[in-house]
C-alpha cells in the first residue's frame, strides 16, 4: 500500500484514509498539518487492484460504511471532518 508519510510531532498512531477530489478530506489534512503532527496518509481512490483492496478493507475494519475520510488517532476513529474531535485526540 501506498502511504505518504508527513513529518511532525509525535501523537501516537495517526492515520489518515482519504480520497484525492473530497474537500472534507483535504480539510481534515489541513487541519492535521495546522496543528504540526506526525501523520500517514492514504488517497484510496488513487490506488489500483490490491493495493486499492486492501486499503478499502482496512477502512471497513474501523468504518463499515467506507465513507471519507476516515482518521485513526490512537486505535480512536473519527469519521468526517469534526474538528472539535480531531483537535480532542490529538491533545490527549
Amino acid at each position: 500500500m501506498t502511504v505518504e508519510h508527513v513529518q511532525g510531532r509525535e501523537a501516537g498512531q495517526v492515520m489518515l484514509f482519504a480520497l484525492s477530489t473530497c474537500v472534507w478530506c483535504k480539510k481534515t489534512r489541513s487541519l492535521l498539518d495546522e496543528l504540526g503532527v506526525a501523520y500517514d496518509c492514504q488517497y484510496v481512490d488513487l490506488l489500483q487492484g490490491n493495493a486499492r483492496t486492501k486499503a478499502i478493507s482496512a477502512v471497513r475494519q474501523s468504518n463499515p460504511r467506507s465513507s471519507f475520510p476516515t482518521l485513526i488517532v490512537n486505535k480512536r476513529v473519527i469519521i468526517g471532518f469534526q474538528e472539535t474531535e480531531i483537535r480532542e485526540a490529538l491533545a490527549a
